[in-house]
């Protein structure tokens, strides 16, 4: 907002009181006081001070000692600045009580000022002290002596350190166990079991483990003959169901046979005519025993362990070497299967993490809100200045107490300057154009300290500074605004059109307008923000709720 026109107008936003009756009221008033100040004493130790040099404001007071003795504090001696607030000193002369409290004071522009009377309560009554002339000088700088130097330019201050990093150690620990749970149970390589050993020993290999395996077992010592035949040709037919014939498993003896006689005649494998009886013996010997409760002897059930051993090696030996072409064929069919494997394992690990994503957002959703974790993740300006670190600061003389979620920069306005009879300064964050827009400007008139300035018409002014800013359809609602530290002032608020940044277009907003007036003095705040801006309503809560003006009594 560093291009509001605030031209003022003496007659139209200064209404001085000069009815004739003031005379007389001045002069009743005065007696009054001279009644009344019986009990206090107001003095200061310098009448002319250099600028920013301090001078000792002494109210003495006396009283009963059972009244109770109330002096002024705060902000009470404007235009001069009270810098520190010294003890009473207290002293008994019979039945009275004599206080004297200081106060020390200052100002860093160069006039002549006036103290204020100052408000004292003893007991239930109210005294004031008489008001006081200071004159503040410029201090005389030789510039053969003192070198003269250019004014130093703005010094950007870092940000106050916050707790980020805790924030990011916990989601660093949470990716770190979801990390590891993943690769924990999909891709590290598990130890196999004995079994999956066995799996991946070669068919050969395999059954004669199995073999061994079957002679520690105590089927034979509890004469168990058909469990043991059935183990017996089991691995015998699964063996030549992966070297021989591939549905060797699910054949009865007779097919089986057949299939040998017929790859044997068509010389696609080299096994003995021997050989084929001795597995097709061994095979109806052990249907008996399954089907038909035959009970061989148990010397019988050994011999034929060690000839289906003997033609497991006899197969063995007649299949046909495999081709390069089949070697090949087996060696990318292991790697298709790794690729297979890894592919499964990939897309379990994406469908864990898209599930733990999409669970984690909906969860923080339906706790906090949409709008909020989406603009948590994507970014929001005024998200991050409403949980920023936020700054307490005073503006302008007397100083306005206001908390902003940045420092105000001070506005140099060229329209001031043709304001032959007032001096204002202002500090602001952003423009009309902005998103947000905070100004808080005081101005100092120079005319007597009895003017009385309408707040209404200053506000009237304020608006007239929105349309001249092209703003349109402005709403306006009055009513007192009071701040915490009870100063009362004038509140005006409302909606209004606001000019678009980057086209001709306008956009739903809100603004606020407060004015204070103390003497001849007038201090403005004006407050702007988007409609649609949920966390713009909450910010410029705060900040309402935050201002703060030092009372002159």
């Amino acid at each position: 907002m560093k291009n509001f026109d605030l031209s003022y107008n003496k007659t139209s936003n200064l209404s001085v009181i000069g009815h004739p009756s003031s005379v007389y009221l001045s002069l009743f008033f005065f007696l009054f006081s001279f009644v009344s100040f019986a009990q206090v004493k107001s003095s200061i130790d310098s009448t002319k001070i250099k600028i920013g040099e301090q001078i000792t404001y002494k109210i003495e007071v006396e009283a009963d000692t059972t009244d109770l003795v109330v002096f002024p504090e705060g902000q009470t001696f404007s235009p001069l600045e009270m810098i520190e607030s010294y003890k009473a000193d207290t002293t008994k002369n019979n039945a009275k009580y004599n206080l004297i409290k200081k106060y020390g004071l200052t100002q860093f522009d160069s006039g002549s000022y006036t103290i204020p009377r100052q408000k004292i309560i003893i007991g239930t009554k109210e005294y004031f002290t008489d008001s006081l002339r200071v004159e503040v000088n410029t201090i005389l700088v030789d510039s053969t002596k003192q070198g003269l130097y250019d004014i130093k330019p703005y010094i950007e201050v870092e940000k106050s350190s916050s707790d980020w990093w805790k924030t990011a150690l916990i989601v660093l620990a949470i990716l770190a166990l979801i990390a590891f749970l993943l690769y924990w149970f999909i891709w590290r390589k598990k130890p196999l079991t004995e079994a999956e050993e066995i799996a991946l020993l070669p068919p050969y290999e395999r059954a004669k483990l199995a073999l061994k395996k079957l002679d520690e077992t105590d089927y034979l010592q509890q004469s168990e003959l058909k469990g043991y035949y059935s183990e017996l040709t089991f691995i015998i037919r699964r063996y030549l169901d992966e070297k021989v014939y591939d549905r060797a498993l699910e054949s009865t003896t007779d097919e089986l046979v057949y299939r040998l006689n017929l790859l044997k005649d068509g010389n696609q494998i080299e096994l003995s005519k021997e050989d084929i009886r001795n597995i097709e013996t061994i095979l109806k010997r052990a249907d008996l025993v399954k089907f038909a409760k035959s009970a061989p002897d148990v010397e019988l059930a050994k011999i034929d362990r060690n000839t289906i051993d003997l033609e497991i090696d006899h197969v063995k030996q007649a299949l046909p070497e495999p081709t390069e072409e089949e070697k090949l064929l087996n060696q990318q069919y292991k790697e298709e299967r790794e690729r297979k494997n890894r592919r499964r394992k990939i897309i379990i690990t994406v469908a864990i993490s898209v599930f733990l994503i999409i669970a984690t957002f909906v969860g923080f959703s339906v706790k906090y809100g949409f709008d909020y974790v989406k603009d948590t993740i994507i970014g929001n300006d005024s998200k991050e200045l409403l949980e920023g670190d936020w700054v307490t600061s005073d503006y302008g003389v007397p100083p306005i107490y206001i908390t902003t979620p940045t420092v105000l920069e001070r506005v140099e306005s060229k329209a001031v300057d043709t304001i032959s009879n007032a001096k204002t300064t202002m500090f602001s964050y952003g423009t009309l154009l902005s998103s947000l827009n905070i100004l808080v400007s005081t101005t100092k008139f120079n005319v007597p300290d009895s003017t009385k300035i309408d707040l209404n018409l200053a506000i009237d002014g304020g608006l007239q500074m929105l349309e001249k800013n092209n703003v349109k359809d402005i709403l306006v609602k009055r009513e007192q605004f009071i701040t915490p530290n009870a100063a009362e002032g004038l509140k005006v608020f409302g909606s209004a059109s606001f000019p678009s940044p980057l086209s001709d277009t306008y956009r739903k907003g809100n603004y606020v307008l407060l004015a204070f007036t103390t003497q001849n003095i007038l201090q403005q705040i004006i407050l702007v923000w988007d409609a649609e801006d949920q966390y713009a309503d909450a910010i410029m809560d705060r900040v309402l709720n935050s201002v703060e003006l030092k009372k002159v009594e």
